[in-house]
């Protein structure tokens, strides 16, 4: 079994390998609001649009296994934030409005007349804003293990307890955090691959985007959300999910829970994460 676990996860570094080759030969680029330089890659054809976007620290490559299969019958949009990636890195504050706006721009420029909005991670807050500035497209949001609470306000105890290692060590400290957000089970070269790509972020960017992510409030964003709001988690942290909560502020806020899968569980079981978010997407396209 091991053997076998061990050839699944040098198999799926070398398909993400190629993939990042795929993408940086298929590099597209925009300007967002604030000057800074998006790079984007387009695969597929069919509507609605499909819109991935990463999160923290992360780049368009980790949607390695959704590309390909998503893009048999979708337009198919993944994109690297400011300061990630292959985009600018010029941008003094990474906001989540920014980021908002930098995938407003990237759909815009690709001329998208009907979106989902796919965000991992701190990405559900970025589709949110992105949401308000062009939900004239937008059908439907999927925010993927994020958004368990949309009362939740971090306390100053609370960023320090995440922010402060970050500070003194990024590269050391950076490791445990990651790891940490993976399934007892998950594959450990998957895990490492995500934990090196970390390590290889701007600690600068990368701290100063936390920063800013724990002082944006969700309420605030939920008045321009008009679509269905799918969650679709994994079972890791369930139990700082409040549906209860949520559903007080949306009436399409929908729940659904992936078991025995970590943060990151579109790498850590692609398969069921794409047979659950292929279901989410029929759901959207009927309610249309």
């Amino acid at each position: 079994m091991n053997k076998i676990l061990r050839i699944l996860g040098l198999l799926a570094v070398c398909i993400a390998v190629a993939l990042l080759i795929v993408l940086q030969l298929s590099n597209r680029t925009t300007i967002s609001k604030d000057g800074t330089k998006i790079v984007y890659s387009v695969f597929g054809k069919g509507e609605p649009t499909l819109v991935f976007v990463h999160g923290w620290c992360g780049s368009r490559a980790v949607w390695y296994k959704q590309v390909p299969y998503f893009a048999k019958k979708y337009k198919v949009i993944v994109l690297d934030l400011g300061g990630y990636g292959a985009s600018g890195k010029q941008r003094k504050a990474y906001t989540q409005e920014a980021f908002g706006e930098d995938v407003a721009a990237v759909v815009n420029a690709a001329g998208v007349d009907k979106a989902i909005l796919i965000g991992h991670s701190m990405s559900g807050t970025i589709i949110l804003e992105a949401n308000r500035l062009i939900k004239d497209k937008v059908i439907g949001l999927v925010a993927i293990d994020t958004l368990e609470n949309f009362e939740y306000i971090p306390t100053p105890e609370d960023k320090m307890k995440y922010i402060e290692p970050l500070k003194k060590d990024f590269v050391k400290n950076s490791g445990p955090f990651m790891r940490d957000m993976f399934h007892k089970n998950a594959d450990p070269k998957l895990v490492e691959l995500v934990v090196r790509n970390v390590a290889r972020s701007n600690p600068g960017i990368a701290i100063n985007t936390m920063e800013y992510y724990f002082d944006t409030p969700i309420i605030p964003l939920l008045a321009d959300v008009h679509v269905p709001l799918w969650c679709l988690s994994a079972d890791l942290w369930q139990q700082y999910q409040h549906p209860e909560i949520n559903s007080k502020y949306l009436k399409s806020y929908h729940l659904r829970i992936m078991p025995g899968v970590g943060h990151f569980l579109m790498v850590e079981a692609p398969d069921e994460f794409n047979k659950q978010l292929e279901d989410i997407i029929n759901q959207i396209r009927e309610g249309i």
